[in-house]
């Protein structure tokens, strides 16, 4: 399987993920020529080498009206946390004004010349930040006014990633922990704590961790980028390496500041998994079906039953509870408190599975959530059933036009769904 693994020991910010995924390519200076030809409005990028701890890697500026944006800057790679409040003056001499989400919707959608899942990807990231934005200063998304975020050198960014892992094209993208530094960081809002609260909103359920080192290590641009591609944060797995790319940051620290891509071969997947089973007789289908909800609550992988025959010719319920290694004891007592089973049965066990991402759609009628999946040859992908069932009720038709509307206008105009019965 084509794996990418994000080394994050150092954080990650766009311009950092930018160049290592570009060092991954065999003519990294003609794809910065192509992300050039896309002519995002004042935007030019510039890639050269860079050199960090002894470590020689790539750094990419991205110029916006002939300037960049470091010495403006108060934080350790982009400071894009500040949305709302009052706009730094230089945005003003950059041309750089207040952006809603509609407004870099219709850039990327009737501006950039993009492949069609790449302008999904782009605008999906957006969306991702948007939301936290929401939830930090509480107010909806049509009123979030992007700043930092906003500009072009961030849709730069953006846009650089999601190109880029469209042309490496990785079955899986998994990703270290997160580290997002200490300490704080000044902002138009004044002193934040790091990592900034957008940041955080976006890293929830993905391991972090802070350090010694003092500085915003992760930026919400990162945090989104890394929050949208990345299948499971962890050790990097059993890979045979064939490519290594080294993304550096803007500024110096006791250990090398940059981004490591690897990407390379492992092996189609396989984990181990526990089954835990019981026999039960004398249990409602209610009772039943309350211990099986709590089961998945706490984090069960699956969990079914089967009819069985017992012992004195009762008809009897098969329970089975599918779980991680590591969560066998807390599934077992489970299974004691919330059923009358005297015993548990457990199976160890390997399984085969492709590996799954959840990818956010923007559509005209709301989020649409799809699941895809890919492994041993193959690649699938399916529409969320409480996504498609929302619309369906809404515009009063059946989920099949509705999937049949998704997918049609995939390849078009994605504002534009039409719905028929």
């Amino acid at each position: 399987m084509k794996t990418l693994y994000l080394d994050c020991s150092m954080g990650a910010a766009g311009d950092m993920l930018t160049a290592a995924l570009l060092e991954l390519l065999p003519d990294p200076a003609g794809f910065a020529a192509r992300l050039n030809g896309l002519h995002i409005p004042g935007v030019e990028f510039h890639a050269e080498p860079a050199v960090k701890c002894g470590i020689t890697g790539a750094h990419m500026t991205v110029t916006v009206h002939g300037e960049t944006e470091d010495e403006h800057h108060h934080s350790h790679h982009e400071e894009e946390h500040c949305h709302e409040g009052q706009e730094h003056h230089h945005k003003e001499h950059h041309h750089h004004h207040h952006t809603g989400l509609h407004a870099i919707e219709h850039l990327v959608k009737d501006h950039l010349d993009l492949p069609e899942a790449v302008r999904e990807d782009v605008l999906s990231v957006y969306g991702l930040i948007a939301a936290a934005e929401s939830k930090v200063h509480g107010v909806s998304v049509e009123e979030i006014h992007f700043h930092e975020v906003g500009t072009m050198d961030a849709v730069a960014d953006i846009t650089a990633v999601c190109l880029l892992m469209h042309e490496l094209c990785p079955d899986q993208v998994l990703a270290s922990p997160v580290h997002v530094g200490c300490g704080q960081v000044r902002c138009a809002h004044g002193v934040m704590p790091v990592p900034a609260p957008a940041t955080a909103e976006l890293l929830k359920d993905v391991p972090i961790y802070g350090g010694a080192i003092e500085g915003e290590l992760c930026t919400p641009t990162g945090a989104a980028l890394l929050r949208h591609f990345v299948t499971r944060f962890g050790p990097m797995p059993v890979m045979r390496t064939r490519a290594i790319g080294y993304g550096m940051g803007k500024k110096d620290f006791p250990a090398a500041n940059c981004v490591r891509a690897l990407m390379g071969e492992t092996e189609d997947g396989a984990d181990e998994v526990l089954e835990l089973c019981c026999n039960l007789d004398d249990m409602t289908a209610e009772d039943l079906a309350f211990a099986a909800e709590r089961m998945l609550e706490a984090g069960a992988l699956d969990v079914w039953t089967a009819p069985i025959g017992m012992k004195k010719s009762r008809p009897g319920t098969l329970l089975t509870v599918l779980c991680r290694p590591g969560d066998r004891e807390a599934m077992t007592a489970l299974l004691f408190r919330h059923t009358t089973t005297l015993g548990v049965r457990t199976c160890a066990m390997t399984r085969s599975t492709l590996t799954r991402k959840v990818e956010t759609l923007q559509t005209a009628y709301g989020p649409v959530r799809r699941k895809n999946a890919a492994g041993f040859g193959v690649k699938r992908e399916k529409y969320e059933y409480e996504d498609l069932a929302r619309i369906a009720a809404a515009q009063n038709c059946s989920l099949e036009a509705v999937r049949k509307a998704l997918t049609e206008d995939a390849s078009a105009d994605r504002q534009s769904l039409s719905l028929h019965q």
